[in-house]
């Protein structure tokens, strides 16, 4: 059976369909029971009701939502090194550059600290 997040990523070219599956299982890895749905028509993980990540495709660039307007601001700089800040509530990379599964963790963790959800340590 499919989900609406596996139809979304099987409309993907094949590099930037590699890279969110990637980013996809490290999202799974820090929330193993996340709920898989689409939200604003892009691919979210839900815990507690509550939205902690969200990705896309576009035509020039990937990217991550951390769900929040404030989570990019308290990361450390160094896991944002290298990477292009779109907006305070967005994170551009490319298939060449994915997330660090380390800078993944961070921003979820701190969506869901902002959100008042205590996850369980990450078996990464």
């Amino acid at each position: 059976m499919t989900t609406p997040i596996d139809d979304y990523l099987a409309g993907l070219g094949e590099a930037d369909r590699e890279a969110l599956e990637q980013l996809r299982s490290t999202i799974l890895v820090v929330i193993p029971g996340a709920t898989e749905r689409l939200a604003y028509n892009l691919p979210a993980f839900r815990v507690a009701g509550k939205v902690l990540a969200r990705f896309a495709a576009y035509k020039d660039h990937l990217s991550y939502f951390p769900h929040s307007g404030t989570v990019l601001a308290g990361i450390e700089p160094g896991l944002l090194e290298g990477l292009d800040h779109a907006s305070k509530g967005t994170l551009r990379f490319g298939v060449d550059t994915p997330l660090a599964p380390e800078l993944v963790e961070a921003l979820i963790r701190a969506k869901a600290r902002e959100v008042g959800l205590d996850l369980a340590p990450s078996t990464s």
